[in-house]
Formats: C-alpha cells, sequence, structure tokens
C-alpha cells in the first residue's frame, strides 16, 4: 500500500528560556519599562531526527513514557506545529482528536459548538445538517446538547470530541491518549468505528499507554525515548522490548532504595512507596525484597512459565513463634491476580528471631503479558500485621501467545469428526 505519511529525519525543539525569565506585554514594556525578554535560552529537542511511513489503511501506534516526544508528534502531523528540521509529508485530510476539548468554544451550547468544530474540520453546512442526528447518536449526549459546554464532564467533551471527528470522513484520523477519559461502553463505541474506518482504507495514528490496546489493534508500533525512535515494527515486539525496559527501570530504582536503605539514609528515594502502603505493629520488619530468576538473578521481566522467585528479606525485633510470610500480585489498576501465604501452603510457624530470608518459589509464573504489583506482609496467624507493604514492587511479563485474563496454563486444542485445523495445537512448556 502507498504511505499517507511520511517522515525523514524529523526533528522538533523548543526554547527553555533561562531561570528567572518570564513573557512579557508590549504594554509592560513601556508602563514598567521591563528589559525585553532574552533569547538565552537552552534548546531542548522533543523529537531528534525520527523517521518513519504510514501506509494507507494502517492503524500506527505510539509508545513511551511522559516527555517522549508522542503529542509533539503528532501535532507535527496536524500541522498545529511545524517542524524545526527535516521533511513530514501527510497525503490526505486530517482530523485530529489530541486535548481534551479543542476548539470547543465553554460558553456556547453543545449543538453550536458541534457545527462550529465540524465546519472547521472542512464540512459545509449542508453536510453538517445531514450528519447531526449521527453525531449526537454516537456520543450519546442528546439531552445535553443544549446546555453550554462548560457544564460538561471531561468525558462528555470526550464523548462530543470524538463523535465529531469520527463523522468528517477524515483520511488520517490522530487520536491522543484523550480516550482514557472516556467510560469503557464509549470506549468500545470508539475502537468499533476506528475499526470501520480502517476496513474502509483510511489511516490512524494512535498514541496511548494502554499497551494491551495497543497490541490488539496496531498494524505497527513505534517506540519512542526522549524523542528518538528506539524501535518500530510489529506490535508485540516493541511493546515487549518497552515493558523490558520499563521493568528494568523499576529494578534500577528498587536497587536504589534498597542501597540508601542500607546506608540509612531517610530520605526515601523516588518513587519509594508512601507511608499508606506501609503498616504494622513493627514486632517483625519487612527490610528488602526482590524477584530472582531460576538461577538467583535479580530480575523484573519475565517471559510467561519461567521460574519466578519472591525473596524477603525480613527482621524480627523480638523472639516470634507465631508468623506467616505472605506475597499477593496484582494488575496495576488494583485486581488482585494471584496471593498466597505460608500458612495457606502448609507451613507451621516454628521461630522467628533476628535477621532471615523467606522465599516463595513459583517454578511456572503462568501470567499473562503486562504489568503487575507485588505486596508482601508478615503477620500473625489471625492476620495481625507485623509489616505490610503494598504496590512494594513491578515486574513485567510477555508471551509469545495472547488471551484473555491473567492465568496462561499449558493448553492444547484437539479435534475430532468433521472438524480439522492445521497449525500448531498446544501450547509449548516453556
Amino acid at each position: 500500500m502507498s504511505a499517507v505519511i511520511r517522515a525523514r529525519e524529523l526533528s522538533k525543539s523548543y526554547r527553555r528560556f533561562s531561570p528567572g525569565h518570564r513573557l512579557r506585554t508590549l504594554k509592560s514594556l513601556f508602563v514598567r519599562h521591563d528589559a525585553p525578554p532574552r533569547r538565552d535560552g537552552e534548546m531542548v529537542q522533543a523529537l531528534r531526527e525520527v523517521s518513519f511511513e504510514v501506509a494507507r489503511g494502517e492503524m500506527f501506534s505510539v509508545i513511551g513514557g511522559n516527555g517522549s516526544g508522542k503529542s509533539t508528534l503528532l501535532k507535527l502531523i496536524s500541522g498545529i506545529l511545524r517542524p524545526s528540521s527535516g521533511t513530514l509529508v501527510v497525503d490526505g485530510r486530517v482530523t485530529a482528536l489530541i486535548e481534551l476539548g479543542a476548539g470547543f468554544h465553554p460558553e456556547i451550547s453543545g449543538r453550536e459548538n458541534v457545527f462550529i468544530a465540524a465546519s472547521v474540520l472542512g464540512l459545509g453546512r449542508r453536510e453538517i445538517e445531514e450528519r447531526y442526528e449521527r453525531i449526537v447518536e454516537f456520543s450519546g449526549l442528546g439531552e445535553f446538547l443544549e446546555e453550554p459546554v462548560k457544564n460538561y464532564s471531561s468525558g462528555m467533551y470526550v464523548r462530543l470530541g470524538f463523535a465529531v471527528a469520527i463523522h468528517t470522513d477524515p483520511e488520517v484520523l490522530l487520536v491522543d491518549e484523550v480516550l482514557a477519559v472516556g467510560d469503557e461502553a464509549f470506549a468500545h463505541r470508539c475502537i468499533g468505528k476506528i475499526e470501520e474506518l480502517l476496513a474502509a482504507g483510511r489511516t490512524v495514528v494512535f498514541v496511548s499507554h494502554a499497551l494491551g490496546m495497543v497490541e490488539d489493534l496496531s498494524t505497527r508500533v513505534m517506540w519512542l525515548d526522549r524523542g528518538v525512535a528506539r524501535m518500530t515494527g510489529e506490535p508485540r515486539r516493541v511493546v515487549d522490548a518497552y515493558r523490558q525496559s520499563v521493568a528494568e527501570l523499576e529494578g534500577e530504582s528498587h536497587r536504589a532504595r534498597k542501597q540508601a536503605s542500607e546506608r540509612g539514609e531517610s530520605e526515601p528515594a523516588p518513587g519509594a512507596a508512601a507511608e499508606a502502603d506501609r503498616w504494622g505493629s513493627g514486632a517483625a520488619e519487612i527490610t528488602g525484597v526482590r524477584l530472582c530468576d531460576a538461577d538467583g538473578n535479580e530480575r523484573y521481566h519475565f517471559a510467561c512459565g519461567e521460574t519466578v522467585r519472591f525473596e524477603i528479606d525480613a527482621t524480627a525485633h523480638e523472639p516470634l513463634d507465631d508468623f506467616v510470610f505472605g506475597v499477593a500480585v496484582s494488575t496495576p489498576r488494583g485486581t488482585e491476580v494471584w496471593g498466597t501465604n505460608s500458612d495457606l501452603s502448609g507451613m507451621r510457624s516454628e521461630r522467628f528471631a533476628g535477621a532471615g530470608t523467606a522465599r516463595l518459589v513459583c517454578p511456572q509464573l503462568r501470567l499473562a503479558p503486562g504489568e503487575y504489583r507485588v505486596d508482601v506482609a508478615v503477620h500473625s496467624q489471625d492476620g495481625v500485621a507485623y509489616d505490610y507493604r503494598r504496590r512494594l514492587l513491578a515486574f513485567s511479563v510477555t508471551a509469545e501467545s495472547r488471551g484473555a485474563g491473567v492465568y496462561f496454563p499449558v493448553h492444547r486444542w484437539e479435534f475430532t469428526g468433521g472438524i480439522r485445523a492445521g497449525g500448531a495445537t498446544e501450547e509449548a512448556e516453556r
């Protein structure tokens, strides 16, 4: 297919002004005799020589951390910004859903904003009138269309903005993270509409932190890291590489906190757990937690089915004969995935005095691809916490195959009778 977006060594720089600099009005130069603003600020590159092509009918997603240049790239494609260097060619009408409620006037009604926004996006009055009922139906805001949009919630802004954008017949649709503001039902409706556009040969450039959605919908993915394109290619490969990088950074942060704790530094390192995420009587204290592979190497990125060891360093400040060690795994949104403790596993507590290490070994941790958080605790048998620490660690999992949910058991498909199917029939025991 032909390319509708072609970028070659695309760069965008901004000027960061010196400390103490502030923008001044022309009036202030005369009334307050302020000196003209100095242009000696440091130049910051939001994008650095980024090259890529997007084919017609492709869903091209861009991922990366905050400040990586994703939104800047969309603004360049939409024409809101101009590149500092390099070339960018876009073939076709572009509709951008980049900023929440961009272009809406807060003092006028939703209905009036629909006509204004659609006309700005290139539709004539008659075209807007023909599509108005479909826009209203898609947004689900019929009873609020005569209200001024300043009274709308953030989710209502998204509903109306997306409904207008999607009905202007864009050849290239740019979608930033704003979809995350809407409710789940509306998000599913938006995804369905995006798939209709793709089936009709339209092009979508999508920026999101929802990596599962990126994997499911995208044709290709580009990973931006501080303005540089680290990788572009097949969605799962790029997303897995990004997850691994994030996990390695989490591991480095955890090791830094551990070293700071060992040095007796009282100031928590960036990212350390808040006090609200830790409680207990203090009779025993968790002094360190780490994830290790089968060889004992500390890691925070695993393939589905690998051996994982949860190692908990703890100290009892007084001898204890009633103690239970526990581990719980959850998603970043708080969905409980798996948890166990030494009591549930049939271990009988005998004596805990001084420092020691508890290890929970999982020969095959069969979790679906994604990010996970770990809670650890030591408590009495009746549940009274000595030291409970929530979301203390983060790790990620990748897998060659996909499925729904969070559990990936070993499985195979079998067919008999009149059913025949080719290809792999068993998920390998890795």
